[in-house]
């Protein structure tokens, strides 16, 4: 929790900093608290509270702490050329990027199904500012809608379940064993959408394209990285809680979220825009996760706190590279983009990077994540085996599928003399998204 007090004090004084100072600061800020949170998470420390039952983090949401403030950190440096074009909108772009850091820290810290609830519909507020204000088309306005459209109203149902719940037990925090309830199926139902819209599974997916080609580099790096991450977290927390065990409802979402992961990974592969293929990919990966949320095991929620933290941490890195491309190409079509090898050479070593890791090669995390969510599933029903497989080997063939379309081939002639992008900060980002993935990777070799 000593992350919280860190950023809370440090919004205290971003008016005393100037503009540039502060951003540098808050990438600091990220990275020396990611550190703590990370000593934290491997020492096992169990349940730790601050502020009485408000916040609580244990070895679960301090995972997802840690993936929070290292993406915004993250994200923060890739828009470092914003602050040195400067502009009378970018101290906007900077509290917005605050403010979501912090809703989004205390939002995997709450005890409190209501307030999680409340942290959860606000975090979509300043995404929505920042796809809305720094996004690349006029079509960011369609974009928008639809986000809010799809996940505020799927949500409702569950604040009727909240306020149920506060009618009947008078409390709602998480450790309440709220199982009694009775109407297993529409207990279930009323507490999955809000999650699944917010993974999103294949079928509630189509804003969240849109609002990946939409918004700005800052903006898709955390809506992959972590907003996303607020379904799965949602889901096992309220899978605990209340005790959701309509076999029915969940051979349902089986189907749906298996099936529908195989129709967008074969998706993928009709995609001409490099962010639209990044984000039908996601849907593919958290297509696993959910099916490990349902088979009840802990070998499952293991393996979905991995995929979720290597799902976070790699996509965020594909969606930066996108926009590095861009600014090279001015395009970011599959069509027109090519012979990154001869053009940017360090860059092209970082997209076989990003790629090797998104088919989850050796040692990345989503080699372990994968086969842990593989066997869960698999131990819910065998049935499931076809649609696992065809999933991997389709994310191994689209993965490959970008690196070759983009790093190969005849460079287009209008950006033989362009920018180059060998610069210091692209390798900073990579290597600090790979460095964790690598570095967690071999700590869980050395338990097997």
């Amino acid at each position: 929790m000593f992350s919280l007090l860190v950023i809370g004090g440090f919004v205290a004084v971003v008016s005393s900093i100037s503009l540039e100072v502060f951003w540098w600061s808050f990438i600091w800020v990220c990275a020396v608290t990611f550190v703590l949170n990370l000593e934290t998470w491997f020492s096992s420390l169990g349940v730790v509270g601050c502020w009485g039952d408000l916040l609580v983090v244990d070895n679960f949401s301090s995972g997802l702490v840690s993936l929070t403030i290292l993406i915004s950190g993250l994200s923060a440096l890739a828009s470092v050329r914003d602050i040195q074009k400067g502009g009378n909108k970018v101290s906007s772009f900077v509290f917005c990027l605050l403010v979501l850091t912090l809703v989004l820290v205390f939002c995997f810290s709450a005890s409190s199904l209501f307030v999680f609830y409340i942290l959860f519909e606000f975090s979509l507020i300043p995404i929505l500012l920042i796809i809305l204000g720094w996004g690349y088309q006029p079509e960011r306005l369609q974009a928008g809608k639809y986000m809010m459209l799809y996940t505020v109203s799927a949500s409702l149902p569950l604040l009727v379940l909240i306020v149920l719940i506060m009618s009947e037990g008078g409390s709602v925090f998480w450790g309440l064993d709220c199982g009694g309830l009775g109407y297993s199926w529409l207990v279930s139902v009323c507490s999955s959408l809000a999650f699944l819209v917010k993974l999103p599974i294949y079928g509630f997916h189509l804003w969240l394209p849109k609002a990946h080609v939409e918004a700005p580099v800052a903006g898709s790096m955390i809506l992959a990285g972590v907003l996303l991450k607020l379904g799965g977290y949602g889901l096992i927390r309220f899978f605990c809680a209340l005790g959701l065990s309509s076999s029915l409802f969940i051979s349902v979402v089986f189907c749906l979220s298996l099936g529908g992961g195989v129709i967008a990974s074969v998706v993928c592969f009709v995609q001409s825009d490099v962010k639209a293929l990044v984000a039908y990919s996601s849907v593919g990966h958290m297509s696993l996760v959910l099916g490990g949320v349902y088979s009840n095991t802990d070998w499952g929620w293991l393996g979905c706190l991995i995929m979720m933290i290597a799902h976070g941490l790699c996509s965020s890195g594909m969606f930066f590279l996108a926009s590095e491309t861009y600014k090279c190409y001015h395009t970011r079509s599959l069509y027109l983009v090519k012979g990154g090898l001869v053009m940017v050479p360090g860059i092209a070593l970082c997209w076989f990077l990003m790629c090797a890791i998104n088919m989850a090669a050796p040692p990345s995390l989503n080699l372990w994540s994968e086969l842990m969510l593989g066997v869960s599933i698999l131990s819910y029903s065998l049935v499931f085996a076809f649609f696992t497989g065809v999933m991997t080997f389709l994310s191994g063939l689209y993965s490959w599928y970008v690196y070759s379309a983009t790093q190969h081939g005849q460079c287009p002639s209008w950006v033989r003399g362009g920018v180059m992008l060998e610069e210091f900060v692209n390798y900073l980002v990579c290597f600090m998204v790979v460095a964790p993935l690598w570095a967690m990777s071999m700590f869980l070799m050395s338990f097997f």
